[in-house]
């Protein structure tokens, strides 16, 4: 099927990327549960050095930062590519969350001085970072609802909060964190974007908290932190002044085609599972799992709606580059839901094929979906995506939104 968001650059580029991914990574599975955290690192550091070598390092920075300043619908299918190795592919090409949406966000708002002290290193896979958002005590539903506060004292802030689902924290060098800095101004202008290395006195990493009873790797995991009078220098906020939301925004539309490609990858991944399984079972003599229709429907309904995901996200991807994220905040807010469940019913359908087997470490299928049950919960719940969305296309009809609910 012909790409129509395909460019000259982007055809050749992808087939390295996916050449890389075939030779050098997806190898790596067979022996992924039988390494320590530390082996894994110490592996994909050597990968990292062959991805450099090879000149693919960095492809998603823009051309100020030494990279090939792609566009979003590039990236985009560039990230599909790497989630062909869900547990490798964005970590070896240093584009894994957090640090991609930290990296993006320092590039375009940071000043000199944080580039240089946190963007360059990070650029070039000296460090790793994470990004403090989320609060227990508050519904992520309503990001302008923080309790974690930066109280100004003379040239410095000081911060006290208590933040959880902070991805990547643990072996981290510093955490981009929201904080109220302007708790009387208007609910959208009350918070501020502040970088707080994790060496900051005060700093506390609490736990790695589990997920389905796992902790994740270094890479992959979500932690408790709190900050107890940390003091951080006011040079260390990111843009102005209560411009918090505005920067969250901002991190968060490209984050999300970032996310569903990824996600898009990830169903191919587990389509492609289905498929060899299907044809390599013997459920009876001579027969074989594939045989079977409603089998057969599990393929055709996989492929139609990957397809169909990828269409919607490129399309999203590709307003957002020609109009910004405001103007597409509605297509945001419908492949978010759409491509997180469309993964799932896909990672679904391949465990059930492999029956027993897709519960174990025997594939990858039982980790992925234990990893991203998540993605209809993070970067906005499902049901909040769908009530803004039908909020916004009710109001063309006459809704008055302003009436009590």
């Amino acid at each position: 099927m012909e790409n129509i968001f395909a460019t000259d650059r982007l055809r050749d580029l992808l087939p390295k990327v996916k050449a890389f991914v075939e030779k050098e990574l997806i190898p790596l599975e067979a022996g992924h549960h039988s390494r320590s955290p530390k082996e894994t690192f110490d592996l994909l550091d050597e990968k990292r050095l062959l991805v450099k070598k090879g000149g693919l390092w960095g492809i998603h920075l823009p051309k100020a930062e030494g990279g090939l300043g792609l566009s979003l619908c590039e990236f985009g299918q560039i990230s599909e590519a790497l989630a062909h190795a869900p547990l490798y592919g964005h970590y070896s090409f240093n584009c894994q969350a957090p640090d991609i949406g930290n990296m993006e966000l320092l590039s375009k708002f940071g000043s000199a001085d944080q580039k240089n002290t946190y963007l360059h290193p990070l650029m070039n896979g000296q460090i790793r970072s994470c990004f403090s958002m989320t609060e227990p005590e508050y519904a992520g539903s309503d990001p302008t609802r923080l309790a974690t506060t930066a109280v100004r004292d003379g040239d410095h802030y000081i911060i006290n909060g208590h933040k959880w689902f902070t991805s990547s924290a643990e072996g981290a060098a510093f955490t981009i964190v929201m904080a109220v800095t302007n708790p009387e101004a208007a609910p959208h202008q009350r918070a501020s974007m502040i970088i707080v290395p994790l060496a900051t006195k005060g700093f506390i990493h609490v736990r790695k908290i589990p997920v389905f009873g796992e902790e994740g790797g270094l890479w992959a995991s979500h932690s408790e932190v709190r900050f107890e009078n940390c003091r951080v220098p006011v040079t260390n906020r990111i843009a102005g002044e209560g411009e918090g939301f505005k920067l969250a925004q901002e991190r968060l539309g490209p984050g999300r085609i970032h996310h569903c490609m990824r996600w898009i990858g990830i169903a191919e991944k587990a389509l492609d599972l289905m498929c060899k399984r299907a044809v390599s079972r013997e459920i009876e003599q001579g027969v074989m799992l594939g045989q079977k229709q409603f089998i057969q429907g599990f393929i055709a309904e996989s492929r139609v709606e990957i397809d169909a995901a990828r269409l919607l996200v490129l399309r999203t991807a590709h307003n957002i580059d020609q109009q910004g994220a405001a103007a597409a905040r509605h297509q945001i807010s419908g492949i978010k839901f759409y491509t997180a469940n469309m993964m799932l019913r896909v990672l679904d359908r391949a465990i059930q094929v492999h029956g027993a087997m897709g519960l174990t470490d025997g594939t990858m299928l039982a980790t992925l979906y234990q990893h991203e049950r998540g993605a209809r919960i993070y970067d906005g719940a499902d049901e909040v995506h769908k009530q803004s969305m039908a909020l916004s296309m009710l109001k063309d009809y006459g809704l008055d939104l302003k009436k009590k609910k």
